[in-house]
């Protein structure tokens, strides 16, 4: 591990939440030390991906543990997850797609998924990560990247407070997302009537259709595609893998992970483990889900809608 300071640090700069960096690529590091001094942490060292299972083994003073794996084999990259989950304190990884079911399946919820992220979600995520009582934003640095990222703070700062208030639970959750009002709903019986997954798998080929004619990004709506093929995968009886469930969502990858943990976070969506591989994991419907994807295909087959 070696530091990457060059000078005494202030008192103001000591009292920052502490971040490790682990990476091998040159970029990754540097957008992980941009990102993480923009949100107010202060990076204690930096280590390779090859030694870092060895030196976390001995224990780490980090707040937060910033990983790029990029590029990084599985059978590498396994020990140091192993490591990294330990440790005990927020994570936030960058992955390859073909990484992300290994990383999924052995962070557990302690961590934030990145893939191809933007600069502007690498910072949300390390001020989500950021240990609660410490400020948002603090003064990036007074190097040579100091104007920077000033703009890069400017630029971010209201999304990210934003979704900071939101993991603080001081911020309502989208409507979307709550839980519905009491009101009228329909008998039970209602549940009974057959929804087959060939349906299902019809609406979703109907929605990717449109993109042949419109910018897709006009019907992003990614949460709904995945509640729909997670609903068709009950009715098959399938399994869905993360990277599976990210392609579903027709949406880039970070953002695909992101509404991920929040309808987890509501009770949607389940994590379920693979019992012959522990390092796959599954996403499904919850109870709760499964039930509201029922009604919602009963109800609008009693009123002669299609699903849409």
């Amino acid at each position: 591990m070696h530091s990457r300071h060059e000078s005494a640090p202030t008192d103001a700069y000591r009292d920052m939440p502490a971040a490790l960096i682990i990476a091998d690529r040159d970029g990754g590091a540097q957008a992980a030390a941009d990102a993480l001094a923009a949100a107010g942490l202060r990076i204690i060292g930096q280590m390779r991906v090859a030694d870092a299972a060895a030196q976390l083994g001995s224990g780490s003073l980090a707040d937060v543990i910033a990983l790029d794996a990029e590029g990084v084999s599985e059978d590498l990259l396994e020990p140091v997850l192993a490591q990294v989950q330990a440790q005990g304190v927020p994570i936030v990884a960058t992955l390859d797609s073909e990484q992300l079911d290994l990383a999924a399946a052995m962070l557990g919820t302690n961590a934030q998924l990145l893939c191809r992220p933007t600069p502007a979600e690498r910072l949300c995520a390390f001020v989500l990560a950021k240990p609660a009582g410490h400020g948002v934003f603090h003064e990036a640095s007074r190097d040579a990247h100091g104007r920077r990222l000033q703009r890069l703070n400017e630029e971010v700062a209201r999304i990210a407070e934003a979704l900071a208030e939101l993991a603080r639970g001081e911020t309502p959750l989208p409507s979307a997302l709550r839980e519905p009002e009491p009101g009228y709903r329909g008998p039970d019986d209602a549940l009974s009537a057959e929804t087959s997954p060939h349906e299902i798998r019809a609406t979703i080929r109907a929605r990717r259709m449109r993109e042949r004619f419109f910018a897709g990004d006009l019907f992003a709506d990614p949460a709904w595609d995945m509640l729909l093929d997670l609903f068709a995968a009950a009715l098959e009886r399938r399994s869905v893998s993360v990277s599976s469930l990210c392609i579903a969502a027709a949406v880039p990858p970070t953002t695909a992970l992101r509404w991920i943990g929040a309808l987890h976070d509501v009770g949607l969506f389940e994590r379920q483990a693979d019992p012959t591989d522990r390092r796959r994991a599954y996403v499904a419907l919850s109870s709760k889900g499964l039930h509201g994807m029922q009604a919602y295909a009963a109800a609008v087959k009693r009123a002669g809608l299609p699903i849409v």
